[in-house]
């Protein structure tokens, strides 16, 4: 499939998507986000992908949602046919593994669009933020939901009720990234984590990504016991077996992914 305002390439088990609207700092317009939809619908069905890697340029990952659209709607429109609303949770709902690469700009529907990702890995250029409430609305993608969850209440009020940005140090510290590399560093770093995450088990990945979301959603009492039953039923992989049998061993795991 030919795209237009994505980038997409294959890196051994690593798929790669990189945001390419540089013109408008990677702003999420309809087409962007439909095309991102369709290249993880092909990664999740592409049994030789076990990770996946979502960045955008050096200037911006990705600058918030395109303004000039929006304008455009009113209330009706996006609660009949709101186009982000089918394509927008893609990330989100990706079985597999995602990190977010992320250098300069992360604001508004990109801030959100990083939080998607199972974890973010920043260059020291990068700057996060909310600030939708400066053109006279809040965050409508999940920044108010998956914020709080990453960097708490009292920071997300912060960053949402004034729009400023923070730093990729003040991130990193709020939680919100798991680490800050060089912004020469960066995509190196990165790949060689998404390598080594699909180097292992990808049903154990997809079912450990799995029950770390869920104790998002369930009580600690109930995560537990899904936990267990994810674990016990482990025990039927292939790569269990192979797993356990290499380390008493004393040898490299090769799995086969099942």
């Amino acid at each position: 499939m030919a795209y237009k305002t994505i980038q997409v390439k294959t890196e051994g088990r690593v798929g790669v998507i990189t945001l390419n609207r540089p013109e408008a700092l990677n702003a999420l317009c309809d087409e962007l986000t439909t095309e991102l939809s369709a290249a993880l619908a092909g990664f999740e069905q592409d049994d030789g992908i076990g990770c996946v890697v979502l960045t955008g340029s050096k200037k911006a990952f990705a600058a918030g949602a395109d303004i000039k659209e929006l304008q455009a709607r009113d209330q009706v429109s996006l609660l009949m046919n709101d186009p982000f609303a089918k394509t927008w949770e893609s990330v989100a709902r990706f079985r597999k593994p995602i990190i977010a690469a992320v250098s300069g700009y992360a604001l508004g529907g990109g801030c959100e669009i990083a939080m998607m990702c199972d974890f973010i890995i920043a260059s020291q250029t990068a700057k996060f933020g909310q600030p939708e409430i400066n053109l006279g609305v809040m965050p409508g993608a999940g920044g108010t939901q998956r914020l709080p969850r990453a960097v708490s209440k009292a920071k997300a009020m912060d960053l949402c009720l004034t729009g400023r940005m923070m730093d990729a140090e003040e991130a990193e510290r709020a939680g919100l990234v798991s680490r800050v590399v060089p912004a020469e560093d960066l995509m190196d770093v990165v790949m060689e984590a998404a390598e080594t995450v699909a180097a292992k088990s990808l049903p154990v990945a997809m079912m450990t990504k799995e029950t770390i979301n869920r104790s998002f959603e369930v009580g600690l009492t109930e995560g537990i016991l899904f936990e267990r039953r994810v674990f016990q039923s482990q025990f039927s992989l292939e790569d269990q077996t192979e797993g356990m049998a290499a380390f008493a061993e004393k040898r490299a795991a090769h799995f086969k992914h099942r």
